[in-house]
């Protein structure tokens, strides 16, 4: 049994593209008001223009702490509630530790994990307040399978898995869904670190997704009845062998 998100409010981050645009768009589609958040203004605001009147872009700068802390009152004055918060916004780095840059680990670690944790944070209170809400993460399959060429990636996961895992059964008495979706690769942005002869193969071979299909697991998340959460949605390309 499916359960309606008409009219509930949801909030994404890393909305202006890839997977949390689509997610936005399928929540949309079910009749729920969206606020796109991302750094991206020219964007969010073709993205908003495109969605319609119950899409709403908020310019957040998710690596800003001041930002991120502020976003919970602008979010209720654009939408008027939040039921379902998204914490959607990540980045990608693979290949050989040996070849790696620090300084690039540090930017995609801060937003993945930190920023990831501190903009639950800041719409926590709201939800435990009025005793319901869903927390939903884009975590990943790397964040269950460890994989060779992403150890950095992998490691971003594992800690996101870790804090969903914790926090759910934290804020559980407060009427407080958390899970994580959990993709495989994705046709995304975030593969445009990809080497171009691993990226060839992916698509010849039919091992990447579409961001549709992650929105839709996303919504089966979200209308299950309020005594069931699904914590871990793995969802994978058929032809990709783990």
């Amino acid at each position: 049994m499916s359960v309606s998100i008409a009219g509930k409010v949801a909030a994404i981050t890393g909305a202006a593209s890839g997977i949390g645009l689509e997610c936005a768009r399928v929540l949309i589609e079910e009749g729920a008001k969206v606020v796109l958040i991302d750094r991206a203004q020219d964007r969010l605001a073709a993205c908003c223009a495109e969605l319609g009147a119950n899409a709403l872009p908020l310019s957040v700068d998710l690596l800003k702490p001041s930002e991120v802390s502020a976003m919970l009152p602008k979010i209720l004055d654009l939408a008027g509630g939040l039921d379902i918060f998204h914490a959607n916004a990540g980045a990608y780095i693979g290949g050989e530790i040996v070849d790696g840059n620090p300084d690039e680990w540090d930017r995609m670690l801060n937003l993945n994990i930190n920023a990831a944790f501190r903009s639950v944070h800041a719409v926590l209170p709201h939800m435990v307040a009025q005793k319901s809400g869903d927390i939903v993460f884009t975590s990943s399959i790397a964040g269950i399978v460890p994989v060779v060429w992403e150890p950095i990636y992998t490691a971003s996961k594992f800690a996101v898995q870790a804090f969903v895992h914790t926090m759910r059964r934290q804020v559980a008495k407060h009427g407080v869904r958390v899970g994580a979706v959990a993709p495989g690769p994705v046709v995304t942005a975030l593969l445009d670190d990809w080497p171009k002869a691993k990226m060839e193969e992916a698509l010849a071979s039919g091992s990447l997704m579409q961001p549709r299909e992650v929105a839709e697991a996303v919504l089966f998340m979200l209308t299950r009845p309020r005594n069931v959460t699904i914590r871990d949605l793995v969802i994978l390309p058929n032809s990709v062998d783990l």
